[in-house]
């Protein structure tokens, strides 16, 4: 315990980093990857194209290298923003092509007459879409977005290899003053702990508020 008593400031802000890290990089996730499950399903082929694209190259790409491409690369194109927002953009695009999928194959538990219907009364694809489709398909999916939300949780652990403070980052402190380590890493875990049942709890309970019916 004096591990977590002696250091519960340095513990609490790596844990407002790593909420803040998720939180955001969350949000990024759902809405690009709800954007790229429309592309993945639209009429127009260059739509697709880009989502099947986006989907196919994060998905085959390793997590630590997509950090060092945001974090190293960008930079040489002029684009300079806080370690922090890197971290965000990077975590967040990665997860997306994962939401992209699960969307997507919530939009194809959708019948299909209900687009078809839609089109019949005049909508656009877009509104099809947005009104008729998403919010079905939106039940379905409910378990495994949240399962990738906590995916997402648990991979913010590697920003702290690149100068964002969050939870893992805490420990070469620790270790510097001398601190056991396996002490310290077990309030760690303890904090990541309670951040993936928070969001477990919360997903299970919109799943039984909204879920599909099994």
């Amino acid at each position: 315990m004096d591990v977590l008593t002696q250091n519960f400031s340095l513990y609490g802000e790596g844990f407002w980093g790593t909420v803040k890290l998720t939180v955001y990089s969350s949000l990024l996730a759902l809405g690009v990857g709800v954007v790229m499950a429309g592309f993945r399903v639209a009429p127009v082929r260059a739509l697709r194209v880009v989502g099947t694209a986006w989907v196919t190259v994060l998905r085959n790409t390793p997590l630590t290298l997509l950090f060092f491409a945001m974090l190293l690369g960008l930079p040489r194109f002029g684009v300079a923003l806080p370690f922090e927002l890197f971290a965000v953009l990077a975590l967040g695009c990665y997860t997306s092509a994962f939401i992209c999928e699960a969307v997507r194959s919530g939009i194809n538990t959708v019948p299909v007459g209900q687009g078809e219907a839609a089109r019949s009364l005049g909508m656009t694809f877009g509104q099809t879409l947005g009104a008729v489709v998403l919010p079905q398909a939106f039940r379905s999916v409910i378990a495994p977005i949240g399962s990738t939300l906590i995916a997402l949780t648990k991979n913010s652990a590697i920003a702290g290899s690149f100068s964002v403070v969050e939870l893992l980052s805490t420990y070469k402190t620790l270790s510097e003053n001398g601190y056991s380590v396996i002490w310290s890493f077990v309030w760690i875990a303890v904090g990541y702990l309670i951040l993936t049942l928070t969001i477990s709890a919360l997903f299970h309970a919109m799943e039984r508020r909204w879920g599909v019916a099994r």
